[in-house]
């Protein structure tokens, strides 16, 4: 008999639905991770299971990370925004301007009952403990990057230069996609979720393996 909470289906539309069910993880929030390579398609993907969420917030770590903290992040995230919403308080977080290059303004995160949280990191080590679910885009590192540089254009050529180095080194010491609850993949017009590799790694179990599924024994 399938599992009722088993992320798996055909359709944003039942992934949101088992999402709902699940218990609060953060104070009175469902945190779900959506995290990936770089141009692997989270924004869009987070924002389309959003509206199937009654248009639950959706937390970009681009506004949490700076040119100065591509990675080194994690403790802003959870002064700003784990730490309130833990405790059932509105979490204010301030976004990064990359253009400008500084932080801009506050700006308020209420503790909805379901708040997506997208970005390369979503599922970081630091984080985990406060999802109800991690998900992963499953798209390998390479066309992943291919899809970004071609999104940002010449402009950012140089930011891509120092980036791939960042990410490549963030996730080998810490390791998303192991721990994802489900791998998404796209395919046609929709997506299909499929069960993650997390049932199979205890939470203090050392791992080897990364992030790119080419990688994956």
């Amino acid at each position: 008999m399938p599992n009722p909470d088993q992320l798996s289906g055909k359709t944003i539309h039942e992934l949101a639905a088992r999402l709902r069910r699940l218990p609060p993880s953060c104070g009175p929030v469902r945190l779900v991770g959506v995290d990936g390579h770089a141009g692997s398609g989270k924004s869009t993907f987070a924002g389309q299971l959003a509206r199937e969420l009654d248009d639950a917030p959706v937390l970009h770590l681009d506004d949490i990370a700076s040119h100065d903290e591509l990675f080194a992040w994690t403790e802003r995230l959870l002064t700003q925004v784990i730490a309130p919403l833990a405790e059932g308080r509105t979490a204010h977080y301030t976004p990064y301007d990359w253009r400008a290059r500084r932080f801009g303004a506050p700006v308020a995160l209420p503790p909805a009952p379901v708040i997506v949280v997208e970005g390369v990191g979503a599922g970081r080590r630091a984080l985990r403990p406060h999802l109800a679910r991690l998900l992963w885009m499953e798209v390998p590192h390479e066309e992943s990057w291919t899809r970004g540089r071609s999104r940002d254009g010449e402009e950012q050529r140089e930011f891509w230069e120092g980036w791939v180095g960042a990410e490549l080194s963030h996730f080998a010491e810490d390791p998303s996609r192991p721990f994802a609850d489900a791998l998404i993949r796209q395919c046609g017009k929709g997506y299909e979720v499929i069960p993650g590799p997390a049932g199979t790694v205890g939470p203090d179990q050392f791992i080897t393996h990364g992030d790119d599924p080419s990688a994956m024994c």
